[in-house]
């Protein structure tokens, strides 16, 4: 395996580090109050500000809640006025739940409060996803594969090229219904 391909698997780590003693600072957070809020270990929460660790979509998910941040803001290091995303350079990000994976491409910037991923699936597990900030909607198209989405309540199926909308401040799922399963995602902050 390149050493591209290498980084492109795991997150990333050094820039997750940085944003969570950020953020936890900018909120006047201790390690401690920021883990109760979180729902996590504190020892996971130290290794995660020191670089070390490997945090799941539901650890960095429920950060940002606490810490009342989209995603992006933790994962998505500073980017240049131009930017190119190569396929297989993203790093993913996976569920420990399902078998779930989120590469954030881009987030927003300047007041356009908006991230967009990329998500991969595989059948034989459900991503359920707990409420994100209050206000959150996302929104997905199916490139490939078939996929059940949304509020958990009340779930859509989606063939290839189909759009949903749902509120992303509700528990909701995501479920691959078939073999290569991809889709974008963006995801709306208020």
């Amino acid at each position: 395996m390149s050493e591209t391909e290498n980084t492109a698997a795991a997150p990333p780590l050094e820039t997750i580090a940085a944003s969570l003693r950020r953020e936890r600072d900018r909120a006047g957070l201790t390690l401690t109050e920021l883990a109760r809020r979180a729902g996590i270990a504190k020892s996971t929460l130290s290794q995660l500000e020191s670089g070390t660790g490997n945090p799941s979509v539901e650890t960095l998910w429920a950060l940002g809640v606490a810490l009342g941040v989209p995603f992006s803001r933790l994962v998505d290091p500073p980017t240049p006025q131009v930017r190119v995303v190569r396929a297989g350079q993203v790093p993913l990000v996976r569920s420990e739940q399902s078998t779930y994976a989120a590469a954030l491409l881009s987030s927003g910037r300047s007041g356009a409060r908006r991230d967009l991923y990329v998500l991969e699936l595989e059948p034989g597990g459900v991503r359920h996803a707990d409420a994100h900030i209050p206000g959150s909607v996302e929104h997905v198209v199916l490139t490939s594969g078939r996929l059940l989405a949304g509020p958990a309540e009340n779930p859509v199926k989606l063939e290839v090229g189909d759009y949903v909308s749902f509120s992303g401040d509700v528990p909701h799922v995501y479920e691959a219904l078939e073999p290569g399963t991809r889709a974008v995602l963006v995801m709306e902050h208020a």
